[in-house]
């Protein structure tokens, strides 16, 4: 008889069962892993998606306290800026303007609830600037805008920050070879060729009839269009044109500061008379050139009233008797663009000078300061056949430190102005002082103008070579559907036959506004014919402290750095 064991059937169970128990035991670690790995990743992505929306809310922050300093840098100007910087710093959002940063805590540096941090750097000398507006120089401050965001309904959640810089460009308007505050056009031109930057505030239409060439920037707010303005009765050109130099459309507008409004129309009074109430430490008074002169001359009808400038309050006045020196109000030509009689306030600039350098009045109320800046003002009683205009005479050497002059009338500068015999018919201004004029419109006499053959034909006012070294702000004409404003190239305007003659001219040409004087369309046979233009953008305007006195200065407002900083981090701060 066989038998058999009956231990191996148990041993292979328990194997089996113990197999079960190491499996189910794996399965079990394996579950609780992956459970706790998506509990931990879900946990870390809520984390993240709490610190991005915390981020957001800072940068929701910063974004509105940028949008604030936009709009009053544009308007008001740096000192502005500078005064607000406590208000800058409360403008954490709320609720209504971002439903989800109702429910976010912002604080500052220093754990202060709903408080920014906004630090202002001023600028401290001439800089380059960047962006569009790279190659011109400027004035650069620098605005920091830091912003820490938490949420309120978990003290656990993480904070979010982010900094925004901000640079407060102010650029001088004559480091531009043209700038237009109204349409800018170019047409009808023989070859041109600009050398520097040209911006306009709304478009640019290029129609000239021969080439044309930009050695600088072209920017414009609206557009650059390669054809005539709709308005104009010109036929349009076909150019070419030639761009050297970045061209942009659609750029920010540059302002003058003076306000909300900053329309042409407004921008006028820089060059007017202020009213009698105005704060001249408002941002419309800081920007006229009243308030910036040295001397104030206002002509009328029976009387000269002369004073000092702001500087001393308007204080000290100078006799009319004295001021007849170096001021004419006996002198009258005919204009025949206007074709009316200029009764003229003529100013003899090397009187002036010898004037100055004599007088008891002015050197005893202001004797640190020479006379830089001069607002002239013809209120005299008009009739229907004339029409009051400044002039100035024997302007071939000016001031040490240059002059400018400014007047709300029309402005006439007859021959060689601020041009050394050496450097006459050439682009060299070594030797030149800082110049300007601004007025209601600019119109140059060449060194053969005569007033007795102003009203005769134009056979009888043949020009000369003539050259100008200064800047000029002034108004124009503009196209209509039954004129055409003259473009660019009759910005400055004329009355003799330039024909073969040479106009050399170094300066930046500047049109503000509209003319309210001199409001006579451009053209007509019998006004003038044309010179050889000889233009340029002076080279010293790049030079700080050889800018004609009283230059404006447009704003200009750039994005700079963004980040992500560590919250509450006064790292933000060093260095800057």
């Amino acid at each position: 008889m066989q038998t058999r064991s009956s231990l191996g059937v148990p041993c292979r169970r328990g194997y089996a069962l113990l197999l079960v128990i190491v499996f189910t035991g794996a399965a079990l670690i394996l579950a609780t892993g992956i459970f706790q790995y998506a509990s931990t990743t879900a946990s870390l992505n809520h984390r993240h998606n709490e610190y991005q929306r915390a981020v957001a809310a800072a940068e929701a922050a910063t974004e509105k306290v940028v949008a604030r300093v936009t709009a009053d840098y544009r308007e008001q100007g740096d000192g502005y800026i500078l005064g607000r910087l406590d208000s800058y710093r409360s403008m954490v959002p709320t609720s209504s303007e971002f439903p989800e940063c109702g429910n976010y805590l912002f604080q500052n540096l220093s754990g202060q609830e709903d408080r920014l941090e906004v630090t202002y750097n001023p600028g401290s000398g001439f800089e380059m600037s960047s962006g569009k507006y790279s190659g011109l120089r400027g004035v650069k401050s620098t605005l920091r805008v830091v912003a820490n965001a938490k949420a309120r309904y978990s003290s656990a959640s993480p904070a979010g920050a982010v900094f925004q810089d901000i640079e407060l460009l102010r650029i001088p308007l004559f480091q531009f070879a043209i700038f237009y505050n109204l349409n800018l056009e170019f047409n009808n031109h023989p070859p041109m060729t600009v050398y520097g930057p040209v911006h306009c505030n709304t478009n640019i239409y290029m129609s000239s009839h021969d080439i044309t060439t930009f050695n600088g920037d072209v920017t414009a707010a609206g557009q650059i269009l390669h054809a005539k303005n709709p308005l104009s009765p010109e036929s349009a050109g076909s150019g070419p044109f030639v761009y050297n130099g970045d061209r942009d459309s659609g750029v920010s507008t540059l302002n003058l500061p003076i306000g909300t409004n900053t329309s042409p129309a407004a921008v006028r009074a820089v060059i007017e008379v202020p009213p009698a109430l105005e704060d001249p430490y408002s941002s419309m008074g800081q920007q006229r050139y009243y308030n910036k002169a040295d001397l104030i001359i206002i002509v009328q009808d029976m009387n000269i009233i002369t004073t000092s400038g702001l500087r001393n309050s308007f204080a000290t006045q100078v006799p009319a008797t004295d001021v007849t020196n170096f001021v004419s109000t006996n002198v009258t030509f005919y204009n025949k663009r206007q074709l009316k009689t200029i009764k003229t306030t003529q100013i003899d600039i090397a009187k002036l000078i010898l004037w100055k350098a004599t007088n008891i009045y002015f050197n005893s109320a202001i004797p640190s300061q020479d006379i830089r800046t001069i607002f002239v003002v013809d209120q005299r009683t008009q009739t229907a056949s004339t029409q009051s205009g400044v002039r100035l005479i024997n302007g071939q050497a000016l001031p040490v430190g240059g002059l400018t002059v400014a007047t709300p009338n029309p402005i006439y500068v007859r021959g060689h102005y601020n041009a050394p015999p050496a450097h006459l018919g050439t682009t060299n201004t070594t030797l030149t002082q800082p110049a300007s004029v601004a007025a209601d419109s600019v119109t140059l006499l060449s060194t053969a103008w005569s007033d007795a053959n102003s009203s005769l034909g134009l056979s009888s006012r043949i020009a000369n070579h003539t050259t100008i070294n200064a800047a000029m702000l002034t108004g124009f004409v503009e196209t209509s559907s039954s004129r055409f404003s003259g473009g660019v190239e009759n910005l400055p305007r004329f009355l003799e036959d330039w024909d073969n003659r040479i106009l050399s001219y170094n300066g930046s040409m500047v049109a503000m506004y509209t003319s309210r004087i001199s409001t006579n369309a451009w053209g007509g046979s019998d006004v003038y014919n044309a010179p050889d233009r000889h233009w340029g953008l002076d080279q010293n305007y790049l030079v700080e402290g050889k800018l004609p006195p009283a230059t404006p200065n447009v704003t200009v407002l750039i994005r700079g750095r963004w980040r992500m900083p560590a919250p509450y981090s006064t790292n933000v701060l060093a260095g800057f």
